[in-house]
């Protein structure tokens, strides 16, 4: 194969790699779990060096509230995977099942539903209000559901070779949560390498899994386009896990230009081994109508700007259509509250590739668009046949479709499965009487939507932020119609048959929700864009995470108080 690169690297590491195969297999439960222990250490010890990392690959100021976003998304959920994961191997190595001790409940249409969050006293106080639950496939029972639990790790002697792992650009607890999934779920020992936007944290990656490398069983690599092509082509690696898009996806089975096309066409892939892959999609967020209060319309417009502006917009699971009821008495005011929040969020710098042209061609496609700091707002979009519905924009545009207010929730679901490309993620928000008068018919609507992750009241990216969640598409994809991705990962629990997550929050913040008989005492989420204290809460979040100190509760409670 001819390269313009050097490959001794790549031949290299997995010829180490290969080696730690048979390291892996003969490594126990026990000691697996004691490298993960290590690991959550070596994470805590070096979450600052992590963030420093992070701010350099996004230009964010050291003062700025959005350096928060990277606390949480970075080394915390990094310490509670870590931590969820070593728990679960704990069960395991005592023969246990990892859901012994834990209520399974019932979903519609029969499924099981395996509870997230809360998990243990803490998410109660520092989530009070959230909740979360994993529902698997119909069909599976209760005792299948704690019987298959455990995954690869229920046979760890029988590993699976090698896997190569395609670092995501965005989010920096990606490439390394993937990488344990593969060990852990999988029994396949790692080259991971980073996407090249991620370069700088090279060195904190190779700090905090030290453990694994020195052991061989987790090799990091550098590089682009041509090293990854190298790499997942390589004889040597068995299975391909990715973080994108899918295009990318399918220029890596595929092939790129008209060859690829004519594979595509053919059923030629020219990735001839299994892939998994977490890929980005059209998120919509659908907003129920209802009676709201001035407030619940400026904080619930705070919230859907927030699943778009989160990251400068580049995240996988951002909303991306806002999905309205026409003849709602109150659209207006929260459209403009929307702008108001899109406008008045934080300005950032747009750090990932090709933003400024993604958001050039939505302005071209739309001219009459709303634009600020960036930032771009298409409203009244047509239902179909228009970009925005069937593009990842995977920058900071957002557009919003307003739909018959008849059976608003139906046209809703409708649109969201067949009209938008994807299945990552979709959010509902509802006043709490709008949940009480539909009853069941809001718990069929969630059943309905085809989505790996369906949040209501919350944010999706809540379920990446829980470990014991799973996290990807609906199932049923496949290598030629990819939409959001094949698999899942995160899934501390290590559940088979997983369908989806569902996430729940409150709909008003503290004290309004304590007010209005919510019972829940948590204030605007840290992770919201305008949250003035993020900074702060989330390094105090981080810090807890890697030492559960109860000394630190405070500070914590202090800080997100007055965000």
């Amino acid at each position: 194969m001819s390269t313009t690169f050097d490959t001794a690297a790549i031949d290299t590491a997995l010829a180490d790699l290969t080696e730690g195969v048979k390291t892996w297999a003969a490594t126990g439960l026990g000691r697996r779990r004691e490298l993960l222990d290590e690991l959550h250490a070596l994470t805590a010890r070096d979450a600052e060096a992590w963030v420093a990392a992070a701010r350099t690959i996004k230009q964010l100021d050291v003062d700025s509230p959005l350096v928060g976003e990277e606390w949480m998304s970075g080394p915390m959920t990094m310490l509670g995977g870590v931590q969820a994961l070593s728990d679960t191997m704990a069960a395991l190595e005592q023969g246990a099942s990892p859901l012994d001790g834990v209520d399974l409940g019932s979903a519609p249409g029969g499924r099981v539903s395996v509870p997230v969050l809360p998990h243990g006293i803490f998410d109660k106080l520092l989530l009070s209000g959230f909740s979360g639950e994993v529902w698997l496939r119909p069909g599976v029972d209760a005792a299948t559901a704690r019987r298959k639990a455990g995954l690869a790790q229920l046979t760890p002697a029988e590993t699976n070779g090698v896997g190569a792992v395609l670092g995501a650009g965005n989010i920096m607890s990606i490439a390394p949560l993937d990488t344990l999934y593969e060990l852990y779920a999988n029994n396949r020992v790692v080259a991971l390498k980073l996407n090249p936007i991620t370069d700088p944290l090279l060195p904190v990656l190779q700090a905090i899994f030290a453990p694994f490398i020195e052991l061989g069983v987790v090799r990091i690599l550098t590089g682009g386009a041509a090293e990854g092509g190298y790499l997942v082509n390589h004889p040597q690696v068995a299975h391909v896990h990715m973080t994108g898009g899918a295009p990318t996806h399918d220029a890596i089975v595929w092939g790129t230009g008209e060859e690829g096309a004519r594979r595509k066409q053919a059923g030629e892939p020219a990735l001839t081994k299994p892939i998994t892959s977490e890929l980005g999609g059209v998120a919509p967020c659908i907003v129920i109508p209802g009676e709201w209060s001035a407030a619940d319309l400026k904080f619930q417009a705070e919230h859907v700007a927030t699943m778009r502006l989160h990251n400068g917009g580049y995240n996988c699971v951002a909303a991306q259509t806002v999905v309205l009821s026409a003849d709602w008495p109150q659209k207006q005011q929260f459209l403009t509250e929307l702008r108001a929040a899109i406008d008045g969020a934080p300005a950032r710098k747009a750090y990932y590739p090709g933003s400024d042209n993604r958001v050039a061609g939505a302005l071209d496609s739309y001219p009459a668009a709303g634009r600020a700091n960036g930032r771009v707002l298409v409203e009244n979009l047509p239902t179909e046949d228009t970009p925005l519905l069937g593009t990842e924009y995977f920058s900071p545009v957002l557009g919003v479709v307003e739909l018959p207010g008849e059976d608003f929730l139906g046209n809703a679901v409708e649109f969201a499965n067949d009209k938008l490309m994807g299945t990552l993620g979709a959010n509902i928000i509802a006043h709490p009487d709008t949940i009480k008068a539909l009853g069941a018919r809001l718990d069929s609507a969630i059943e309905d939507l085809r989505y790996g992750t369906v949040a209501l009241n919350s944010w999706t990216g809540l379920a990446f932020l829980t470990p014991r969640a799973s996290w990807g598409a609906y199932p049923g994809h496949t290598i030629d119609d990819v939409q959001s991705g094949i698999g899942v990962v995160h899934n501390a629990f290590l559940l088979d048959d997983v369908e989806r997550t569902v996430v729940r929050g409150p709909f008003r913040p503290a004290p309004r929700s304590i007010l209005a008989g919510e019972f829940s005492t948590t204030p605007k989420p840290p992770w919201f864009v305008a949250n003035k204290t993020g900074a702060t809460t989330g390094r105090r979040l981080t810090e807890f995470y890697g030492d559960a100190k109860l000394r630190r509760l405070p500070g914590i409670f202090w800080s997100a108080l007055r965000g």
